[in-house]
């Protein structure tokens, strides 16, 4: 459910009463991350009637653009999979198209040569099917007074270019992880693994679990030798990214005794880390927001930090210590 979606739903005005039920019970199946996916079967029980009514509900939702249905079929069977609902406020919902006039410009010679900003305040051209927006019913840009100039860019044009790079280069390494998990290249993807819900659940194992791309690959890859499916989306891979994440931190910490045991060798028996040294590191670590593994620390341990006031035990909770 999804608090977002059914607060737009209901703010949604001018429509018949069943029609309204049919949005609002859309939305209330809207999930935040992975978009919208109820069956029909689903939908007509929410809100009470048959199929064929809620077919004539939808048509006229998607008619008044305020969902859009995508559909999609399994490459392997062919056969067709859940439609995704994409919702009017979405970011992935597709913009209304331009009527084809041959040069864009609709309606007689004495329309197009009329003022070309409508009553709306939009300012743009009569007959593109601009709604009206009550808000800006006196736009400035209805003055003739007022010299129209081309707005600086937001942003400096090289920070757009890296910003472009870094989305080229995400999308090479998202392609190659579908590659990894057995899906066909240019083939149609099943709908949990469409869209930016999918490519920033796939973030999260980088950003959450601190995992690089070549070891996010290594895992799919490894998954995918143990299942004769790719997964149903990414959340499925997201207990076996933890894994290895666990695995990796463990492998660093072991590391880092086997070279502090070598160093000590080397300088003669030099003495281990004190019990307030100990704290400080550890410490260090939980205050942090570096990948922590839950069975790193133990409860002396966290005991000897809060006895020392180097942590609160707010913030091992948070991190999942104790």
């Amino acid at each position: 459910m999804s608090h977002k979606a059914t607060v737009w739903a209901i703010q949604q005005r001018g429509l018949k009463p069943a029609t309204k039920i049919v949005l609002w019970f859309l939305c209330d199946r809207h999930n935040p991350d992975f978009g919208c996916f109820p069956t029909q079967a689903r939908l007509a029980e929410d809100a009470e009637m048959s199929v064929s009514a809620l077919n004539n509900h939808l048509t006229k939702l998607e008619e008044l653009r305020l969902i859009h249905r995508v559909r999609s079929y399994d490459p392997r069977t062919h056969k067709r999979k859940a439609t995704r609902y994409i919702l009017g406020f979405e970011d992935g919902f597709p913009p209304e198209p331009t009527p084809k006039t041959g040069d864009g410009i609709a309606g007689t010679e004495e329309e197009q040569n009329a003022d070309p900003t409508p009553d709306s305040g939009h300012g743009a051209i009569s007959g593109f099917g601009t709604k009206p927006s009550p808000d800006f019913a006196q736009s400035h840009l209805r003055n003739p007074e007022i010299n129209l100039v081309r707005e600086p860019l937001s942003k400096p044009v090289k920070e757009e270019e890296d910003a472009q790079a870094r989305d080229s280069d995400f999308d090479r390494f998202f392609a190659e992880l579908l590659g990894a998990l057995g899906f066909v290249a240019n083939a149609t993807l099943p709908a949990w693994w469409q869209g930016w819900p999918a490519r920033n659940h796939v973030r999260r194992w980088i950003d959450a679990f601190g995992l690089s791309e070549k070891r996010i690959i290594e895992v799919a890859t490894e998954t995918r030798n143990d299942h004769p499916n790719p997964p149903d989306g990414p959340k499925a891979l997201d207990r076996a990214m933890e894994r290895a994440a666990q695995r990796d931190a463990q492998a660093a910490a072991a590391n880092g005794s086997a070279l502090k045991s070598k160093r000590s060798r080397k300088t003669h028996g030099k003495p281990p880390p004190s019990p307030d040294e100990l704290a400080e590191f550890y410490a260090a670590k939980v205050n942090s927001d570096e990948y922590l593994p839950a069975n790193m620390i133990s409860n002396a341990m966290c005991e000897a930090m809060l006895a020392r006031r180097l942590v609160t035990a707010d913030r091992l909770r948070q991190r999942g210590v104790r």
